[in-house]
Order: C-alpha cells, then sequence, then structure tokens
C-alpha cells in the first residue's frame, strides 16, 4: 500500500498578512520606477491599458510570495494563474487604475487578496504614490498605515458620500443611478480601490463599480468587514466575482441595494 502524501499546512492569518504586505510594498516600489513618465501604454483584448510597469509590479509581488510559499496558487491580472496548492490562492493586481498610473494621478493602488478554502481571508490597498496602505485580515482588525481603521458612523444617505469609478459604466447597466446621486450629499469620483480605502477609514460611505474582475475586489471583503463596513456584489451576495461591486460603511447597505433595485440578501 502506497503512504499518502502528508497535506501541506496553511499558513496563519498573521503569516499571510505580513507576506501580502511585503509583496504589496514590492509591487508599489516597481510602479512608482514609472510613475510621473510619459509613458505609451498597449491596449489588451478587452481595450484596457497595461504598461510595462503593471508587468514588473506584478514580478515582483509573485516573487515575494514565491519566496515564501512557492506551490501556492496565485492568479494575477497580468499573468494568470500559477501553483498548485488546492487551498490557497492569491489574487493581485499589480496596478490598479492603470489609466490614473499613465496621467500621472496618484490615487492608483496595488491590490492583493489571500483565500483559503474559497474565502477571503487577507486583503491589502497599497497606494504608493500617496504613502497609504489600508489592509484588513479575518480576525486581526483592518488598519490605515498601522493604525486602527473603522468605517464611519453615518446612517442615512442624505448624509453620506457617493464615490464611483464610472458613471457610465453604472448608467449604461441600467441602473437608476440618478436615484442613488441624489439620495447622497455629495458625489465624486474618487474611483478604483481608492474608493474602497476611503470607505473603510470613514471617509466616504458608499463607493460603487459596475464591471469588477476578481483581481478588482479581492481584498475588499476582509478589509470592508475588519473596518465594520461590507462588500458585496450588486445582488448581495459576499462575493469577488460577481462581476460588479458596492463597498459601504455596512449601516447603508440595505438602502443603497434598494435604490439600485437589487433585493439585498444574505451573503
Amino acid at each position: 500500500m502506497v503512504a499518502r502524501a502528508p497535506a501541506r499546512s496553511v499558513p496563519s492569518i498573521p503569516q499571510l498578512r505580513a507576506v501580502a504586505l511585503e509583496a504589496a510594498r514590492a509591487g508599489g516600489e516597481r510602479a512608482l520606477e514609472g510613475f510621473g513618465r510619459r509613458l505609451r501604454p498597449e491596449r489588451k483584448s478587452d481595450g484596457s491599458p497595461v504598461t510595462r510597469f503593471d508587468r514588473a509590479s506584478e514580478a515582483a509581488i509573485r516573487r515575494v510570495i514565491r519566496a515564501r510559499w512557492p506551490e501556492h496558487r496565485i492568479l494575477g491580472e497580468e499573468g494568470g494563474e500559477t501553483g498548485t496548492d488546492p487551498r490557497v490562492r492569491w489574487v493581485v493586481d499589480p496596478i490598479d487604475g492603470t489609466k490614473s498610473f499613465v496621467h500621472g494621478v496618484p490615487m492608483f493602488s496595488v491590490l492583493i487578496g489571500v483565500e483559503v478554502d474559497g474565502r477571503p481571508v487577507v486583503g491589502v490597498i497599497h497606494l504608493p504614490a500617496l504613502g497609504e496602505t489600508v489592509e484588513g485580515a479575518v480576525g486581526l482588525g483592518c488598519r490605515w498605515n498601522g493604525r486602527r481603521a473603522h468605517v464611519s458612523g453615518i446612517g442615512t444617505l442624505a448624509e453620506a458620500m457617493l464615490l464611483t469609478t464610472s458613471v457610465r459604466a453604472v448608467e449604461q447597466r441600467g441602473v437608476p443611478f440618478r436615484r442613488l446621486w441624489e439620495a447622497t450629499a455629495s458625489q465624486r469620483g474618487w474611483s478604483d480601490g481608492y474608493g474602497y480605502a476611503l470607505v473603510a477609514t470613514g471617509r466616504a460611505e458608499v463607493m460603487l463599480d459596475a464591471g469588477m474582475s476578481p483581481w478588482d475586489a479581492a481584498p475588499l471583503v476582509p478589509i470592508l468587514a475588519e473596518a465594520g463596513g461590507r462588500f458585496t456584489d450588486w445582488k448581495g451576495s459576499t462575493t469577488i466575482y460577481g462581476g460588479d461591486g458596492v463597498g459601504t460603511n455596512g449601516r447603508l447597505h440595505a438602502a443603497v441595494l434598494r435604490l439600485l433595485r437589487i433585493p439585498p440578501r444574505r451573503g
């Protein structure tokens, strides 16, 4: 009888968090090498821009993870999926907000999420040009540059700040965005991962995205949950695979989904 190989143990959440932070900073350093330059981005098959610094950032992130756990699966926006571990998966966006990056706007970020057995447990939003890092890990809370972070306590949409990556993309989905716009106190286009960082740190209340890939959403479930908020798709499911997303301070989540005419349900 052939003996079975022992199952690999899953790293602890503090271990995963520490490596995620190290990897995000490594990716951010490579991204900053190109920030502020005159760049000519290539166009991917979906029409979105990509630069050599996106690829260099992802390569740096992968090196950090593989140096510690070479068998872990890594899904990156630029490099696809590698690795063999069935239990641990890293989901990486090396430069979230490449359009901002190319135009010299500092609100781009490095996004890293970690799933264990399909459950998002660690998330990092690293904003290298702003010197900000927001990270959350299950049971460890959410931190903003090392300090404990929490969503705002605002309880009505009439007091809330609404953010979105693209008004046009939302309206093209047939959603009555104007109702949500008019229900809120102020509205801004602080987009991509930066918008969710603002919600997690209590500087805004609602962030809405009409189109999201897993690497766009990967860090958001643990970050917002640990900050006291909530991230779901537009159907109210707690998932990074829904194709769209809404992050709130939690208190306003059901009201936002009602205005989108999508009934909330437990994730």
